[in-house]
This record gives C-alpha cells, structure tokens and sequence, in this order.
C-alpha cells in the first residue's frame, strides 16, 4: 500500500503505543494508556471491518461460572484460583459498568439459570451438595451468597424441575457494549485502523517495528490483544483458538422466557433478546473441528442447537433461525488469562477462556498498566 505523506504524518508517525485487535481488551487497553499519558498517540489496528473474534460476536453474558462449571473447575485449579477467577470476572464487568454506565450497554441483571437435563442425574446430585462449598468460597465476592435453587417457572422439558441460580448474573447487548467503547475511544483521540493485519513485530529495545499486510511503521511499545488469534503473533503462548457457534431465533409471540441459561457445565447456553431465543454452544461435541480460526458453522453442532430448541428451551412452540454466526476466543489448559510482558516494549492479554464479556476491561487495564 502506497502511504501518502498526510497518511503517515497523521496515523503512522510518533506513535507511542499500538494496540493490535479492537475488542473489548484493545479499546479498554488503549483507553485507559490515553488516561494515563493523555500526550500520547494511541493507535490501534484492528484486522477486520469490525473486530474480529468474540468481541461483537458472543452471546451477551455476564457471567461468573456456572455452578456445575465451576464444580468442574476446582478439579484442576486451587480453590485459591477460582476464587481469583471469579472475582477478575466480577470485577471486570463492574469496571465496564463504571466507564458506560448500564443504559449504554443494555444491561440487565435477570440472574442465570443452570439446567439439568434429566439425563445427568450424576451431575445435578453433585452439584446441588456443592451449592453450600461454593457459596462459603464466593461471598466475599458478591457481599452474599451467588447460588440458590429456583423452579421451573419457564416451561422447559426434560429437565429436572429445579434450577441452580447465579443471582448476580446478567446479560448485555454486545453491539452497544462495543459501540459504546469506540465511541469514547474515538472521542479521546485514539486512532483506530481497521482491515489492516499485523504480520510481525520485531522489538529492538529501543522501538518496536511492527510489519502489517498494508504497511510497516514503528512504535514505543505495543499491545497485543488478538486472543483467540494470539497464537500468530505469539508463537510461546499456550494459546488454541476455540470457534463459538451461535444462532438467533426470529421473534416468538408472547416468550416469556428472561435471564441466561447454561447447560452441560456451560458447554451451551441461551438468552432471551428482543423477543427471541439466542443459542450457541456444542463446541464439545467436535473439540478438535472446532479449534479453529476460521468462521462458520457445521451442520453437527447447528443440529444440536436446533434440537434443544425444540426439546428443551422451545417444547411445542414453533420458531424459525433468523441468523447463525461463530466467534473464535481463546482457551488453554488454564482459565487464568495470560497478562504479562513479552518483551521490554512488547506485553499480552490474551486467553479469555470464553468470559471475555466479564473479564475484557479487567485484562485491558491491567496490560495498560505495564507502562
């Protein structure tokens, strides 16, 4: 790409920090580094027409863990370690809440639900005797106990009657959430790039030269928020990409379905959204398939998805798909994000492990704190 002077003077030139990816990491990143040193230039680049990844393509949860999720957790992390978790999430959504304000965002605090289809009697038992466990371990977080039973007040089949309830969780509209961000970015000064991907970065000590498909151009220090797609900038990072299918319903006269729903240790999960069912999940059907950069969907996991609309979320109700969509997040063997320094000038927050909603601006303040 042939760089005009007046494109290089304005964009390219004395930067002092890039941001690579514009979700909700690299907006939070960049508008807390504009805080901190508002002489800067910030600039941030972004790959796609809008950002790639989750960030404008998750379901809109603000969520904490689900019980039977987090169950599963305190089988290969401390109870040290879950604890952290939980509260990184809890805070990170508060933090979200204190820059937008809930009206910007769509939030709303309608609780969320685990459900137990009637098959997984072993997991329900379990997870009903750790209700207790669990509430002694994440009071401290809330101010009072997250967990309760509640009935099926819904009408969904084949499942026990009793849910499990995470009071504090809530739900948000994921389009004016990322809005609302660029918004204040762009108000700040903060350049944003879009379709312009980073090939390479080279940190001397002194700058960081960063190769992108359009152009080369150099930096003080730079940002990397890429998540799900870290592993192309960041070869030592334990980082695999994780593809989230997603499907949204036509509207549904008279649903009176409200709040979110996990199913299968979070593995599915649904919303209600302007009188309509919102439904992704099924990775675990097809780990390997699904642990992938590339978009799309696959017609085992978009059969599944339709399958428990019609069994369990919809019984009896007939619907339509209006839309279906996948977003790629970032997973590893452990939950707890990667937030660390690469290089003298180069630092990551990367590995959301799928609660990028609750955790982005957590994790894009801490990696703007490096400087």
């Amino acid at each position: 790409m042939e760089l005009s002077y007046w494109e290089y003077k304005t964009w390219l030139s004395d930067v002092d920090f890039t941001v690579i990816g514009s979700g909700i990491v690299g907006l939070n990143c960049a508008l807390h580094l504009k805080e901190k040193h508002p002489n800067c230039k910030v600039l941030i680049l972004e790959k796609g027409v809008l950002p790639q990844g989750a960030s404008t393509k998750n379901a809109g949860f603000s969520c904490f863990g689900s019980i039977s999720e987090l169950s599963s957790d305190l089988e290969k992390h401390t109870e040290e370690e879950v604890f952290d978790l939980v509260k990184k999430r809890w805070q990170g959504i508060q933090l979200t809440r204190q820059l937008l304000g809930d009206k910007t965002i769509g939030f709303q605090q309608n609780g969320g639900h685990e459900l137990f289809l009637k098959s997984d009697g072993v997991l329900y038992e379990r997870c009903l005797e750790g209700i207790d466990g669990l509430n002694e371990l994440l009071a401290p977080i809330f101010g009072e106990k997250p967990f309760q039973t509640t009935t099926n007040i819904f009408g969904f089949e084949t499942i026990y009657d009793t849910y499990i309830t995470h009071v504090f969780e809530a739900q948000l509209n994921t389009g004016m959430l990322m809005n609302g961000l660029l918004k204040k970015a762009l108000d700040l000064g903060i350049h944003i790039l879009n379709a312009v991907e980073v090939i390479e970065f080279n940190d001397s000590n002194a700058q960081v030269s960063i190769s992108a498909d359009a152009f080369s151009f150099n930096s003080k220090k730079v940002f990397v928020a890429t998540n799900g797609f870290a592993a192309k900038l960041l070869k030592n990072e334990a980082v695999l990409p994780a593809r989230a299918q997603v499907l949204v319903t036509k509207p549904i006269k008279g649903l009176k379905v409200k709040g979110t729903f996990h199913l299968d240790e979070g593995y599915y999960y649904f919303r209600n959204i302007d009188d309509r069912i919102l439904l992704g999940g099924g990775r675990n059907l097809d780990f390997k398939t699904e642990e992938t950069t590339e978009f799309g969907q696959t017609e085992r996991i978009q059969n599944k998805l339709e399958e428990l609309l019609r069994t369990v979320i919809l019984p009896n109700q007939p619907f339509e798909i209006d839309h279906r969509w996948s977003g790629i997040m970032g997973v590893g063997m452990q939950k707890t994000p990667i937030v660390k320094p690469i290089s003298n000038n180069v630092y990551c927050g990367v590995r959301l492990g799928g609660m990028g909603v609750a955790l982005g601006s957590l994790v894009g303040k801490e990696l703007a704190e490096f400087v």
